[in-house]
């Protein structure tokens, strides 16, 4: 299959919109038309990752962390990450990435370290704002489910776990058409009164164009006037790390050792215990300190992530059990989330999971 039909599918459940700022995610290497025949799943790209994908055949690398986070001003083999583009492109790998905006979605890296955890009653810890927007558009009235259900079916109307959410209210429209015109209602030339529902509703902001276009093709109006508004409002679907609660609770010693033994760390660093049970549980994959605060708001027991700092784990202040498991360790099975979604929609597409370990750390047990 072409290449654009896996990329379109993985960024629907994961825009690129939703990517944080520094972030590189997306297709890095190779060409949107090019046939693919089997795909090679992986944390990282390595060198080693690109030798295996070479020995098994593989024609796409789908990784979490983007090999490219920076611009490459050459490409003359002096570090990793130009021997591995440049191996890419001569064996005619395509390397893609799902970063950021694959930890902002359900059912991405958070919500899997949530079932790993066995964590019910999930939510996101911190929601996304300034990502929706609203439109505001003027009906005649028999006309008017026609377009509601054509804006709905592009992807508007969604709050929480509601869809088809719009509100109207009756008034009546005026306009003149020139004489180039062709008016639906009305004749060109003079002042038409209508009478139309004005409807709103809103929409993900990475949907403009498809939402703008379902509302031209289904309202029957020559010109059809509209306005689109942005928000600040946060989207509770959308953002980093979540929030669970475990289905029983459990003291902290014991949930850090199951937490040390479902995800094989190492060793799990944590903050002072608090002597308190464990019932709601934090969690955000990668580096996540910074939503400490959002954890102690939302009066987590616990908060686990990895990459803290020394000065990190004073944050907790006695108010929650920091616990660090690592980089690597918190996000490994973002290779399950690939899979699992590659598998259900394209149950005839090739898909492997990488067998090289890319953890650059090491413990001395």
């Amino acid at each position: 299959m072409r290449l654009k039909e896996i990329t379109n599918y993985i960024e629907e459940i994961a825009p690129l919109a939703y990517q944080e700022s520094y972030d590189n995610a997306g297709l890095l290497v190779g060409n949107p038309r090019q046939e693919v025949s089997q795909a090679l799943i992986t944390l990282d790209v390595t060198e080693g990752v690109i030798d295996e994908a070479i020995a098994n055949n593989c024609d796409l690398i789908i990784a979490h962390h983007p090999i490219i986070f920076g611009g490459l001003k050459k490409l003359n083999g002096k570090n990793e990450v130009e021997r591995c583009v440049i191996k890419a492109i001569q064996n005619n790998i395509a390397l893609y990435a799902a970063h950021t905006n694959l930890d902002s979605v359900h059912g991405g890296v958070n919500s899997k370290i949530c079932e790993k955890l066995g964590l019910q009653n999930c939510r996101v810890l911190s929601a996304t704002t300034g990502k929706l927007k609203k439109l505001v558009t003027f009906i005649p009235v028999d006309h008017v489910e026609k377009v509601r259900k054509a804006l709905f079916e592009a992807g508007a109307g969604h709050i929480g776990h509601y869809d088809s959410c719009g509100y109207s209210v009756s008034g009546t429209g005026s306009f003149r058409g020139d004489e180039t015109t062709n008016p639906f209602v009305g004749q060109k030339g003079e002042v038409h009164y209508e009478n139309e529902n004005r409807f709103e509703t809103i929409f993900p902001g990475h949907l403009q164009g498809k939402v703008i276009t379902a509302l031209l093709q289904a309202h029957p109006y020559e010109e059809v006037a509209y306005d689109i508004y942005a928000l600040d409002n946060a989207n509770p679907q959308v953002g980093i790390g979540m929030v669970g609660e475990l289905p029983t609770e459990m003291s902290e010693q014991d949930f850090l050792q199951f937490t040390k033994e479902t995800f094989d760390v190492g060793a799990v660093r944590y903050s002072p215990l608090l002597e308190k049970p464990v019932k709601k549980v934090a969690v955000c994959g990668g580096a996540g300190s910074f939503l400490i605060r959002q954890a102690i708001s939302a009066k987590a027991d616990v908060f686990v992530t990895g990459d803290l700092k020394y000065h990190q784990f004073f944050e907790a202040e006695g108010k929650l059990l920091l616990a660090d498991i690592g980089h690597f360790e918190s996000e490994q099975y973002t290779k399950e989330v690939f899979y699992e979604l590659l598998t259900k929609k394209f149950p005839k597409f090739a898909v492997r999971l990488s067998a090289v370990n890319t953890n650059p750390v090491n413990y001395l047990v």
